[in-house]
């Protein structure tokens, strides 16, 4: 079936898909960083400081995300997602009212946890459960919301920021929050049947079965794969919490940094649909460890860039690995471990992302407070991505063998 024919026929459900991908937004860290300077002029914070507010609100999420995210197995995604984003909306309003720099700490941790943990959580498992021989192409289709989000609201927020409070713009991502609430409503009204709830088999996993979460935790695949699930979300969300420092050691304006994001974009949205296509066609064990070569590159790009237009290359090559990743990484679960304990095992890894995401502002925050630029922090960080890569190969390469001939 081509995209085309297959977009048409399930337009529903991968446009819910994307909303709630493109709804995550306001909790992604490319978002949240957009205000960092209004922040920490407002509560007279440094970056180490604000980094540090933001590693343990993003990490108090990512423990919880353990538990809320098992939701997912047990409550349709229509009733979850109405939940989730009221509470995400609570949330960008509490932004716009929040005193002081220890409360923000439980603000950050509301929005980590409703948009990037639990929006993300949703789209992914939603896909996952609902589509099996076009899994792929279902997650690249859905991807796309995390695409958009990136290109579209920065752009938009930033250009509101010239002219309009910080706080208020908080205010407006609550209400675009509250008006997408009744069209998810209204595009699940009618929901595929969770594989969890229906009566057909469910797709198996490694050994021909099933796994369980505390299966996972005791498998050696899982540890294997740390820093490939680790990394990109850990370095990934740096370059976006630290994109004002960046832009201000580099000499750029954050404006023309901000305006190479529809690059980005361009590169990543290519990406996540050849990834698709490439993980229905080959398998996604062929894909998985190569997600992880863009991104070193890119840190190297970067690293040594000098002008806005060698920032932009490294962009694009960074959109390349981020296509790749938020496609293959979401189907690998699925395949390898089956989709019955979907939500509890995909929120094992999602906890581990998002704790990666905590880790990263933190610890480039502390190093820029010591002397250590960002840009200088790069090339170690490439050669995580560069290790993580090759480990990963060598561990699918091991645990392949074990997978059911149809999966293989």
């Amino acid at each position: 079936m081509g995209y085309l024919r297959f977009l048409l026929d399930n337009r529903l459900f991968l446009l819910a898909g994307f909303l709630l991908t493109f709804t995550s937004s306001f909790g992604q860290t490319y978002f949240i960083s957009l205000f960092a300077g209004e922040i920490k002029s407002a509560f007279e914070l440094t970056d180490g400081q604000w980094g540090g507010i933001y590693t343990i609100g993003t990490t108090l999420s990512a423990l919880t995300m353990v538990w809320t995210g098992v939701l997912t197995d047990r409550f349709r995604v229509r009733h979850l997602s109405l939940g989730v984003m009221l509470l995400l909306a609570v949330a960008c309003g509490t932004m716009a009212l929040v005193p002081n720099g220890f409360l923000l700490i439980f603000v950050i941790f509301a929005l980590r946890l409703m948009g990037q943990g639990m929006m993300s959580q949703l789209g992914a498992v939603a896909m996952s459960r609902w589509f099996i021989a076009a899994r792929g192409r279902a997650i690249s289709i859905a991807s796309m919301g995390f695409a958009v989000g990136q290109a579209l609201l920065p752009v938009v927020f930033v250009a509101l920021l010239t002219t309009t409070d910080w706080r208020a713009l908080w205010l407006v991502a609550a209400l675009c929050v509250v008006l997408i609430i009744p069209v998810m409503q209204y595009l699940l009204r009618q929901e595929r049947t969770p594989q969890s709830l229906a009566a057909e088999p469910q797709a198996l996993g490694m050994k021909g079965k099933n796994w369980t979460r505390a299966e996972l935790l005791r498998h050696p695949l899982f540890y294997i794969l740390v820093p490939l699930v680790l990394g990109p979300s850990a370095w990934g969300t740096a370059l976006f919490f630290q994109q004002v420092h960046l832009t201000e050691v580099k000499g750029w304006s954050l404006t023309s940094y901000v305006a190479l994001m529809p690059l980005f974009t361009v590169s990543s949205i290519a990406f996540t649909f050849l990834t698709g296509w490439a993980i229905d066609r080959f398998g996604v064990k062929w894909i998985v460890p190569f997600q992880m070569v863009p991104f070193g590159i890119s840190f190297l790009v970067l690293a040594q860039a000098d002008t806005i237009a060698m920032a932009g290359v490294g962009l694009v090559i960074f959109g390349v690995g981020q296509g790749m990743q938020g496609t293959a990484t979401t189907a690998f679960w699925a395949v390898f471990y089956g989709t019955r304990h979907l939500g509890a095992i995909k929120a094992a890894a999602a906890a581990l992302m998002v704790f990666g995401s905590a880790i990263g502002p933190g610890i480039t925050g502390a190093l820029i407070d010591w002397g250590i630029d960002f840009p200088d922090q790069m090339i170690p960080i490439a050669l995580f991505y560069f290790g993580g890569a090759l480990l990963a190969g060598v561990g699918i390469l091991r645990y392949q063998r074990d997978l059911p001939s149809v999966a293989a």
